[in-house]
């Protein structure tokens, strides 16, 4: 009974992971349209892949979005970073940039 019962909702998060998916590159495309450099930071990718992805047609798109696995990942490996995000009392504007900072360390994604 509870392997009916789970058919149906992992069919629904296998749906909502595809539009995720297909939502995250669709972002990121216009997004590295409009400025590279910017997108390059803020989507934590190489300029290879940026170049990669902004090409991608919209049948290749749908595609890659309908992989069984989350496109999108946490850059926030390191709690300290999730912890100025989520946890400021005051000092928001000052936590958001430090955080930035520390994010602008890190190495992009590569391509395995």
């Amino acid at each position: 009974m509870n392997q009916i019962n789970q058919a149906p909702e992992q069919e629904q998060v296998m749906s909502e992971i595809r539009d995720a998916n297909l939502n995250y590159l669709m972002l990121a495309q216009q997004m590295i349209r409009i400025d590279m450099p910017s997108a390059i930071y803020r989507l934590g990718v190489s300029k290879a892949i940026a170049d990669m992805l902004v090409q991608l047609s919209n049948a290749q798109l749908i595609k890659l979005a309908s992989s069984s696995v989350m496109l999108t990942r946490f850059r926030f490996d390191d709690t300290a970073i999730l912890g100025m995000l989520t946890h400021h009392n005051k000092g928001y504007a000052q936590a958001m940039a430090h955080s930035a900072i520390l994010m602008a360390g890190q190495q992009v994604e590569a391509i395995a």
